[in-house]
């Protein structure tokens, strides 16, 4: 259930009010007041003034005449008589006429109406919305218009919230989550030891491996006040505003303590300070605010608070020390035995057949992270849909990994005969390779069906478990697996195409990785060439090294590549008879699976 709060009123609210004030005083007392303005007189001092040739603007009505004098500085009004020579009269006398005489007021009234009256109104909307102001930024009272004041969503306890067995894949964050709801349910369990919890719990991570969700989950668990805000929505057009917010953020959860303040996205507002000396920035002056508020004077009994970023890198060292964010939790890409728990988690929102193994799947969707796994679930669902079917196969589960991990399957894609031949002995090359390898892993799958991806076939190798350390040795049976579809093309074709491109850059990858990073080399020996930067976006590099040891990599990481790709065409020419047959096969079907591969490559099939 989440809070119901009052709607704020903006800025144009009140200058609205202020513009529809001023319409209709325009249009409702002006005329009252010009009423007063137009002197009646009788028909003869008409007639005299036009014998004066004291006309200026003349207006003839039916039943009534209005008229000015010649300077045009006072109106007049007299009833109408049956004169056959007026016209000639007034028109010899120099008056006007006019359709509609203007009634005009006195000088002071029309500056006071037209002027002094207006800037009275803007000024009171001014110092109305300065006392506004003054009264939040100096009190505990809400800021006029919403500025300065947090948009905190606050969440209560639900029947229809997530909980920690709602999510799976990341026992050991939910075991730390865990031991702060029992502390909030709980206190006395732990003074009485002389523990107490940290004040700050850093979600660290990359996108989609639950952190956001782990924090729905303590909601649901603790029970108490649960206040949520983005670390964007601190940051504001004007100066002073974002520490507003967090002010106003820990006002409101010191009265609702024992609560959870949740600040998703952290690195928006609580990156490192650049040192330079004077200007007013705004989001410093926020982070300072959060310091304050986190580890001031004051203590925050009762207060936790729960962040998440992808980029702990970047936070300031002043947030991310003992005393503010006490503890750390890494929310990582789940292992086999978690993604195999996140599958099944969100498989109970499916119908799904009896024989579906989701360890198999697990394997298959390797590097995963918990929402590409929700999305493969999905997807698979929908897929069953469109075969019209009420549940969903194995079959719908492998095919979703594909189409995540590489796209859905281009129908109109139609390779030429020569093409295709190219595209099936490039895969087989792959495939073939890998398997005459030793610590490879087994082949899955191998298609040439080309996919929205841009690839035009792919051969899927699954590990029979979760790798966490690599070899030398394996690196290098790796680079030389990427290197075989172009060994195939040289030896078959004698001639190559684009099909490589990826492979080469995968390979160029994993080779410099081995010598800047791996300390694989025997000339840099264990030292390090490179940094990773944002290691949970991508993980770009950066070289720390001159110019002249950058040459001396770039021909190593070359020489890496040369050596395993000539192993690669050793391989395929020592096995050019099974290389020919699994490329017709694979040309005929399409598609064929690691079984298949593995029955042809031990001649249970024959030629």
């Amino acid at each position: 259930m989440k809070e119901v709060k009052s709607p704020k009123k903006s800025l144009l609210y009140y200058y609205g009010i202020a513009m529809l004030v001023i319409f209709l005083f325009n249009i409702i007392v002006t005329p009252l007041l010009l009423q007063g303005q137009v002197e009646e007189v009788d028909y003869g001092t008409f007639m005299e003034m036009i014998e004066d040739k004291n006309i200026g603007s003349v207006q003839v009505e039916n039943s009534q005449i209005v008229f000015t004098d010649k300077e045009n500085t006072a109106v007049y009004k007299t009833g109408a008589m049956e004169d056959p020579t007026l016209t000639q009269r007034l028109y010899d006398s120099g008056a006007k006429f006019a359709k509609n005489i203007e009634k005009t007021m006195s000088p002071l009234l029309s500056i006071f109406l037209t002027v002094i009256l207006p800037m009275l109104i803007f000024v009171g909307i001014g110092q109305y919305m300065n006392k506004k102001l003054m009264q939040n930024l100096d009190g505990p009272n809400a800021m006029a218009f919403g500025m300065g004041k947090s948009n905190a969503k606050v969440y209560v306890q639900s029947t229809e919230g997530i909980y920690f067995d709602d999510v799976a894949g990341e026992d050991e964050a939910k075991e730390n989550l865990a031991e702060i709801v029992d502390y909030l349910h709980n206190p006395n369990k732990y003074s009485e030891v002389g523990a107490s919890m940290p004040k700050g719990v850093l979600l660290v991570g990359p996108p989609g491996t639950g952190k956001t969700m782990l924090a729905k989950a303590v909601a649901g668990e603790a029970g108490v006040p649960f206040f949520s805000m983005s670390g964007s929505e601190f940051v504001e057009m004007f100066v002073g505003m974002g520490a507003s917010k967090v002010r106003d953020l820990f006002r409101q959860a010191k009265e609702k303590a024992p609560c959870i303040v949740f600040i998703d996205e952290i690195d928006a507002i609580g990156k490192k300070r650049d040192g330079q000396i004077g200007g007013n920035d705004e989001r410093e002056q926020t982070l300072n605010q959060l310091l304050t508020e986190m580890d001031g004077f004051e203590g925050n009994n009762g207060v936790i608070i729960l962040a998440a970023t992808n980029r702990p890198e970047s936070l300031d060292p002043a947030l991310t020390r003992p005393g503010r964010f006490d503890r750390r939790v890494p929310v990582e890409l789940p292992d086999l035995a978690g993604r195999e728990a996140i599958l099944k988690v969100h498989a109970k929102k499916i119908k799904v057949a009896d024989d579906v193994d989701f360890h198999t799947i697990a394997r298959m969707a390797s590097g995963t992270s918990g929402a590409e796994l929700a999305n493969i679930v999905n997807e698979a669902a929908l897929r069953a849909v469109r075969n019209e079917r009420s549940f969903v196969r194995q079959a719908d589960l492998e095919e979703s990994i594909e189409v995540v991990l590489a796209g859905y399957q281009k129908k109109n894609a139609i390779l030429s005969d020569s093409e295709k031949k190219v595209v099936a002995y490039h895969e087989i090359g792959h495939a073939l390779v890998a398997a005459m390898q030793t610590d490879s892993a087994p082949v899955q799958k191998i298609t040439i069906i080309p996919r929205t991806s841009g690839a035009l076939g792919y051969t899927m190798q699954v590990e029979q478990g979760d790798k966490v350390l690599m070899t030398k040795k394996e690196l290098e049976n790796k680079i030389a697996t990427y290197t075989g579809g172009r060994a195939a093309e040289e030896i078959v074709f004698g001639e190559i195409t684009t099909g490589a491109s990826n492979d080469i850059e995968q390979a160029t990858k994993l080779a410099r990785a081995m010598i800047t990073r791996y300390g694989m080399s025997d000339e840099f020996d264990m030292v390090a060439m490179e940094n990773v930067n944002n290691q949970y976006l991508g993980g770009d590099t950066t070289l720390t090294c001159s110019a002249e040891t950058q040459k001396e990599i770039d021909k190593k990481v070359v020489e890496i590549v040369r050596v395993q790709h000539q192993k690669a065409k050793q391989i395929l020419e020592e096995n050019r008879g099974k290389l020919d047959e699994l490329a017709k096969f694979l040309y005929e079907q399409e598609t064929i699976t690691g079984m298949e591969f593995m029955e042809i490559l031990n001649g249970k099939e024959g030629a």
